[in-house]
């Protein structure tokens, strides 16, 4: 299933659940990502199905290869080949390494795939930008969102106009971290820091995005309450290892 938030303004968003696909166990059955063992058939199904249900064609939908860095691609439209790709060394798609992606090009849907980390939907609708960011703990302090709004801006985006939606994610009560690694990511971003609901250290990365957002001056966020380790309706990585993707998409009608 699909949780889809139009704007007043035009701007879409859409978060996916686990729900609604074809995949077998243990990615069952929304899949979206093309390279955790699925298979590929299954993926392209399900990324069919999710564009079909959100009024999208699915070639008009643009992926990322995320490596948790802060690396942003600015894109006119999909992709080569446009193939899920998977770990087995089958063929791949001439998909570029980075984790986010802005555009111009008004009914091209941006998608950003997640298990825990946090996705990132940003639309300025008077500028026709939007942008779509991968935010784990590593591309959090790499700074990749606000790389994502610098690009937006470079395209004539304001962030006093970008609206700003994140995702299902893993929440600051339940990832747990070693104290140093949660000192690292705090001394770059004081609001990521967290303890888990048994008191151990932790890293909250959507607080630590959130407020990204806020200093560069975009007011308009609203945060998904759902924590994917929590919940089992949506894929998490940390509870499960191997399993699906959520997908987060952001469009302009």
């Amino acid at each position: 299933m699909i949780g889809q938030h139009g704007h007043a303004s035009g701007a879409h968003f859409a978060f996916t659940d686990r729900w609604g696909g074809v995949s077998a166990a243990p990615y069952e059955q929304l899949n979206l990502g093309g390279a955790v063992g699925d298979d590929p058939g299954a993926v392209r199904t399900n990324r069919e199905s999710a564009a079909k249900s959100l009024g999208l064609d699915a070639d008009r939908v643009v992926w990322m290869n995320q490596v948790h860095g802060a690396d942003v691609a600015v894109v006119d439209g999909p992709w080569g080949m446009g193939e899920p790709s998977t770990e087995r060394g089958e063929r791949r798609s001439p998909v570029p390494e980075v984790d986010a992606i802005v555009t111009r090009e008004r009914g091209l849907a941006l998608a950003v795939l997640t298990a825990d980390c946090t996705p990132v939907l940003l639309a300025d609708p008077v500028a026709g930008v939007v942008g779509a960011a991968h935010a784990g703990r590593p591309g959090m302090v790499a700074g990749v969102v606000p790389a994502a709004v610098r690009a937006m801006v470079a395209l004539g985006a304001e962030p006093s106009r970008i609206v700003a939606r994140t995702g299902p994610a893993i929440c600051g009560r339940c990832y747990e971290v070693p104290e140093t690694m949660r000192a690292e990511v705090a001394a770059v971003e004081p609001a990521a820091h967290a303890e888990t609901s048994w008191g151990t250290p932790a890293v909250d990365v959507t607080a630590g995005v959130h407020a990204q957002l806020d200093r560069l001056g975009v007011r308009d966020r609203e945060r998904s309450p759902v924590c994917t380790r929590e919940s089992h309706d949506h894929f998490s990585y940390r509870r499960d290892r191997t399993t699906g993707r959520l997908a987060g998409y952001v469009w302009l009608g």
